[in-house]
């Protein structure tokens, strides 16, 4: 038991019959305490510590926390009924339970509690960590019984590193680099000298596929580029033909910007507003000429040439 959680017991408001002259009965004090840490001791020789000790002893039986060690309960113990305000929380518990034991049990102190009780909680951590130590030494023995997957994943999750290949295997383009980065992490993955080949193999396999994963990725984005470009030099090509685009335009604005909507009985009212439409739209016509100079043809080999330098640039 650690003097910190001690400290917390001394910390409680003495009771008025701390000062009698009768001396404190130790074995109803443990008794007592017993009922609200030591639950279901016989079985389980960590219970105190798990209970009233520290949380680094593990976690007891979600169900136990709140019941009562058959043939405990007793005018001198914490009843069922009360062990169900019991804290959860080793150092907590152990407080709660101090004061309400001091509370049935007469004549006793913390400094009962200290010399009773807080010895029989260290020996329950002793055993607390030996079944600790036990539990590592099964996982650490669990661990060292690798297989073909396990070992594959050992060495993939070192290769996939971001200091390493990455989970991309980005950084592994070169063979040579991936072979550098596969010999430091199969060195590392104890236990599996039988699986290496097995997971180089599927590894090397991972990483092929995402190479092509990435070109595909990138012909597809590009592919999807060309097309619009070349759809969009259609389109403005189609609209320039025979200036459709232009006359569409000179219609729009005579009927939504002009009095008589190009369309007056006063000849010089209507050559004046053909005119302003004329000289609105005459962007199209402009467009249109420089158009004529950049063929579906040219723009085609243009972005064949960004292809290319994509596929270079990413070394696919």
């Amino acid at each position: 038991m650690t003097k910190k959680l001690a400290f917390l017991v001394f910390c409680l408001i003495a009771l008025p019959n701390l000062g009698l002259a009768a001396s404190c009965s130790r074995i109803n004090l443990t008794r007592c305490l017993d009922s609200a840490c030591a639950i279901n001791l016989s079985a389980n020789p960590a219970a105190r510590c798990q209970y009233c000790g520290t949380t680094e002893a593990g976690a007891p039986a979600a169900s136990a926390l709140k019941s009562v060690t058959a043939g405990s309960a007793s005018k001198s113990s914490i009843s069922a009924k009360e062990l169900k305000q019991a804290p959860s929380d080793p150092g907590e518990r152990y407080v709660w339970a101090t004061k309400l034991c001091l509370q049935k049990i007469q004549n006793c102190t913390t400094e009962d509690v200290e010399e009773a009780y807080d010895p029989l909680i260290e020996k329950s951590c002793t055993a607390a960590g030996i079944s600790q130590n036990m539990a590592d030494l099964q996982k650490k023995a669990n661990k060292n019984k690798k297989n073909a997957s396990g070992c594959t994943d050992d060495i993939n999750n070192c290769m996939i590193a971001s200091n390493k290949c990455g989970p991309d295997f980005s950084k592994c383009k070169d063979q040579e680099q991936f072979d550098k980065f596969f010999a430091a992490c199969s060195a590392q993955a104890t236990g599996c000298s039988a699986f290496i080949n097995d997971a180089r193999t599927k590894i090397a396999a991972t990483r092929e596929t995402n190479q092509a994963t990435v070109k595909t990725n990138v012909t597809n984005i590009v592919a999807s580029y060309i097309r619009k470009r070349i759809d969009k030099v259609n389109s403005i090509n189609n609209g320039c033909k025979n200036d459709n685009d232009f006359n569409s335009c000179v219609a729009t604005v005579c009927q939504n910007n002009t009095t008589y909507h190009c369309n007056s009985d006063d000849p010089d009212i209507k050559k004046s507003e053909i005119s302003i439409a004329n000289n609105l739209c005459q962007f199209y016509k402009t467009a249109c000429a420089k158009m004529k100079n950049y063929s579906i043809e040219d723009m085609q080999k243009d972005l064949d040439q960004l292809m290319e330098e994509a596929h270079k640039e990413l070394n696919l």
